[in-house]
């Protein structure tokens, strides 16, 4: 890892979009706990068993957690972005692979960057809406889908690194 080659990846459009994309939604989602805060109820659902129904309920302070701990991910896997050259990689890295492998890596880092502040940003809005109409629930679906995305994102991205790796 220390004589991996240490270059500056440049941003493409999709990068951005993605970047602006996320920091969006990681705004509205605290400006929405900002605004509905006062109007909730002081006990508000906090816990969801798998069929996404409120199974624990919790002071309204602990919606501050939620768009907290999104910003900390969101800036700790922004910082890691910036060092590419520290990243777990399948194959070894060379001058000749750097960029595409690093482009790749940084690409991923982005995706799951968004996909945690969607989420974060989804069960804010879930918690509050369910909190001013009191019914609690994140939807039928919504473990399903967490864990088919999470099931089948790295087995897709596994398959483009190979491709990437490939040519």
């Amino acid at each position: 890892m220390s004589n991996r080659p240490k270059i500056k990846v440049p941003l493409e459009n999709f990068d951005y979009i993605i970047e602006l994309i996320s920091i969006t939604l990681l705004v509205l989602t605290w400006y929405y706990v900002i605004s509905q805060y006062a109007d909730l109820p002081e006990t508000i659902a906090s816990h969801f068993n798998a069929e996404g129904e409120a199974d624990g309920y919790s002071g309204k302070i602990v919606l501050w957690l939620l768009p907290g701990l999104s910003t900390l991910i969101y800036v700790g896997l922004l910082i890691l972005t910036k060092y590419p050259h520290i990243h777990n990689y399948m194959v070894n890295i060379t001058e000749e692979n750097a960029l595409k492998n690093y482009r790749f890596s940084i690409r991923m880092l982005r995706i799951v960057n968004f996909l945690c502040v969607l989420l974060f940003a989804y069960i804010v809005f879930k918690m509050i809406e369910g909190a001013r109409d009191n019914q609690s629930s994140l939807g039928t679906g919504f473990v399903i889908i967490v864990i088919a995305i999470s099931m089948l994102l790295p087995i897709g991205l596994i398959i483009w690194n190979k491709k990437l790796n490939k040519s």
